[in-house]
């Protein structure tokens, strides 16, 4: 197996996905390796494909042989995802990996907001570690409004409790692709804050969407109660209601804006402007 294998885990998923896509327009795709449960839904990748799951650390030695670069996309399961992200990089480390590329959020090591915590406790378990790390602080994404754009107009409200707080996200794409060119970069390493080029308050999110569909869409601003109320009658679980509804309110501190264009640089494009991800939802 070539030493320059590069394996990414979570590749079932939307990121995963778009992230392998770009990065076999960079490297040998004979060099990718897809980590996914299930082994069979990353099959149309076109890519070596093999069973890993965060939980099951005894069995990641196999699927990390020949490992040279390993891409870490964070655990979605919010009840133990230091846990999970620590079995993957202890058996990074034994298994001789010689690099971690790990997807985190943007000013993890400062922010005050609740979904850091677990990102904050992963870098320390890499820095701990001693293995050469390459840390992609995101932003916000787009898609997270964007993707429910359409129950917002049929309540004839974009809804949330951010008040004027300015957002800098990007597209799933923008930051796939960035994954993509830093994992294809087998000396890059360090922290990098990754943030859309466009700042906005929701308020103009929903000018947008007004603009393009020609109905009123008003962003009401809700107490942060209220909110988590709302979202939890939409079907979240309570913990991860609070986890979005902290989000908004701490956005006013700007931690989920960043203007230092640092993922545009990296793509060597401009990122995806918020009126173009407006159109692509609807």
């Amino acid at each position: 197996m070539t030493p320059t294998t590069i394996a990414i885990t979570g590749a079932s998923g939307q990121l995963g996905r778009l992230a392998i896509a770009h990065l076999k327009t960079l490297t040998d795709p004979a060099g990718i390796v897809a980590l996914a449960r299930d082994p069979a839904k990353v099959a149309d990748l076109g890519v070596a494909a093999r069973a890993f799951d965060y939980t099951q650390p005894e069995t990641m030695g196999a699927a990390l042989a020949g490992v040279q670069t390993l891409v870490l996309i964070s655990s979605n399961d919010f009840n133990d995802r230091v846990g999970q992200h620590r079995n993957v990089i202890e058996a990074a480390t034994a298994a001789g990996v010689g690099r971690i590329v790990y997807t985190s959020i943007l000013k993890a090591d400062r922010s005050p907001m609740l979904i850091a915590a677990d990102h904050r406790e992963t870098e320390a378990v890499i820095a701990a570690s001693g293995l050469p790390a390459a840390i992609l602080r995101n932003g916000w994404y787009t898609e997270n409004w964007t993707a429910n754009l359409c129950g917002a107009i049929a309540a004839g409200a974009l809804i949330g409790a951010a008040g004027t707080a300015r957002f800098t996200p990007a597209a799933r794409r923008d930051y796939a692709e960035a994954l993509a060119v830093v994992a294809a970069d087998a000396g890059r390493v360090g922290v990098l804050e990754l943030a859309g080029d466009e700042g906005f308050p929701l308020a103009d999110l929903a000018a947008e969407v007004s603009r393009q569909t020609g109905k009123a869409l008003p962003y009401n601003d809700l107490p942060p109660e209220v909110y988590q109320g709302l979202l939890e009658s939409f079907g979240l679980p309570a913990g991860f209601a609070a986890v979005l509804v902290d989000v908004d309110v701490k956005a006013a501190g700007g931690w989920l804006e960043d203007e230092s264009g640092t993922l545009a640089r990296l793509l060597g494009r401009p990122t995806v402007r918020m009126a173009e991800a407006v159109a692509v939802a609807m």
